[in-house]
This record gives C-alpha cells, structure tokens and sequence, in this order.
C-alpha cells in the first residue's frame, strides 16, 4: 500500500448523502450542512460554485464533466448566477428553510434521490456529501484548499455518467454501488488534482514518487504492524540506513521511525473510536507490545491516553 492510498483508505462513503438535482434558471441554493467533504459532479449544463468560508474566494464556473470538491465546514452556493438570489438553505441534517430561515422549503421530487424545479432541467449535478470522522481523514482534508475544481478535459474517471444513471435506483445493495462509485471519482478526481504542477502537494504525497523512500512509505503503510528498524526498512528500499535516514528526513521533515510513530497512532486513533476494539487489540494491530506500551506513546505525542482519547471521541 502506497502512501496516498494509506490516507484515502479513511474517507470511504458509508451511507453518504447522494443526490441528483435537475434545475431551470433561476436557481440559487445555499448549502449550510457543515460536511467535511462534499463532491459536486456537473451531469450537465452549468453551474456557479460560490464559496463563502473565511478564506474567501472568487466564484467558479462549472460546466459538463466538471466536479468540485468542497473542504467544510465552511458553507457555499451552487447558483445558475452569482447574482442570483438565494432561494433554499440546505442546513444539518439536509434540513431545507426558506433564506430568511423561518420556513421549511423543498423544490420538487423527481424520483428517487432526485430533485429540482424542472423535471428536464438544463442543468443536471450529483452531489455527494461525506460524513467524515477520523485522524485518517483529516490529514487528507489538511492536505486540501477550500475548494478544488477538477475539468472535465483532465478525464478524472468515466465513471461519472455511470454514477448520475445509479444515483436515482433502488435496487438490492444500491446504497453500497453508489459509496463504491463516489469513493473513486473522489480519488480519482484527488489525484488529478495532486498530478497538477502547480497543486500545493503535500510531502507525504511527493515522498511517494520517490524511488527510495518511496518503498519504504509502501512497507510502512502495507504493514504499520511489523516490528520495523531503519535497518529492515533500508533494506526493503534497498538502500544503506545513512541514505535512507537523510533522504527520507530531507522530503518528509522527520526521520523513519519518527513517521511511523506518528501513522501508527493515527491508525490507534481511528480504531478506539470502536466501542467493540480494546485497547490491547489496536496496541497488536498498529505494532505495539502491550497496552501499556501503545498508553505511554500515545500519551506521550498526544497528551492523553487511549482512554482518555476515546471517551473525548464519544462525546465530540
């Protein structure tokens, strides 16, 4: 496993929201839901992306085949215009109000996850909305701006008809087919973005190009677990322990043993937010002896223990 599918291993669509919407102009739709990640996939014609969030923004022209990718929770609007008014706020929940917030507001059903104003509106978008929790995903969302735009001539996935056609079925395991579908149009579209020269790509992201420390990110990430040294793990990259030391520090900012350190009490993080898995199983399943040993790092790089971690994530 390679570093980038290390950390979109964490963002994988359990039940996430989907949905087609079918519009005439004029149309304007705030969206308030508070997501960590939200993709919006033009079927066709056109719309305005407008983020509203602290770090601004111009509005965005979206035209067939584009998708945008929100970082929440920031708020945004979708419109035919920029200049168009308002007309629905999606808030939490999918909750719809009027814009002045006193009224509950919902345009017309068209079938199953399906809605508008126009049956055969001009313009056609899927939007899918990620609930995310976790360490995993949030360096992933660290690692993005506000909003990317992904063109349709950068041929992110052909997926993308197959996904408008299988977001408005019901059928037996139809809500699995479509998180399957959404997850790689969502990788899909990721990695184009981070294929772009002038994308501001995260280390961990560029290290894994990297023919030596390349192969140990991929060891390291296939088997967190395994008692690793400097000298195991400069051999699986076949390199001296001196080189792999100073390459890996010089492209990552940390030595090896630092960086597993940190992965795997991510992977720790993520797996006590179970109430099922004890604080032995995540020490066996991220290579730590006991749980004693996994208590005194995690305690040590995050200032709480597993326990303490774990009752905070239940209550957040």
């Amino acid at each position: 496993m390679d570093a980038l599918a290390g950390l979109l291993d964490g963002p994988r669509a359990q039940g996430a929201f989907l949905l087609r919407s079918v519009l005439d102009p004029p149309w304007s739709v705030r969206v308030e839901d508070e997501a960590p990640l939200t993709l919006v996939a033009m079927v066709r014609g056109t719309a305005w992306f407008l983020p509203h969030g602290p770090d601004g923004g111009e509005p965005v022209a979206l035209g067939p085949g584009d998708i945008a990718i929100a970082r929440g929770p920031d708020p945004y609007t979708v419109a035919d215009t920029p200049e168009t008014a308002v007309q629905v706020v999606i808030k939490p929940g999918q909750v719809c109000l009027s814009p002045d917030g006193t009224k509950e507001f919902a345009l017309a059903e068209f079938g199953v996850r399906s809605w508008g104003n126009a049956a055969e509106g001009t313009t056609c978008m899927v939007t899918g909305t990620y609930q995310l929790e976790g360490e995993i995903s949030r360096r992933l969302l660290d690692a993005l701006p506000p909003l990317v735009v992904i063109r349709d001539d950068e041929r992110v996935s052909p997926l993308l008809p197959i996904f408008a056609r299988e977001v408005v079925k019901d059928e037996p395991g139809q809500e699995a087919v479509l998180d399957r579908l959404l997850d790689v149009i969502l990788i899909s579209a990721l990695r184009a973005w981070f294929a772009r020269p002038d994308a501001e790509v995260p280390a961990w992201y560029r290290a894994n190009s990297d023919p030596v420390v390349g192969r140990a990110l991929r060891a390291l990430h296939g088997d967190p677990a395994y008692p690793w040294t400097v000298a195991n793990l400069a051999r699986a990259a076949g390199v001296s322990r001196a080189a792999l030391a100073r390459r890996f520090t010089e492209l990552l900012g940390e030595p090896p043993m630092t960086y597993l350190t940190t992965w795997r009490l991510t992977l720790a993080a993520d797996l006590l937010r179970e109430p099922s898995a004890t604080i032995g199983a995540v020490a066996e399943q991220v290579g730590y002896g006991s749980p004693f040993a996994l208590s005194t790092a995690f305690k040590r790089v995050r200032g709480v223990s597993p326990k303490e971690f774990r009752a905070l994530a239940v209550r957040a």
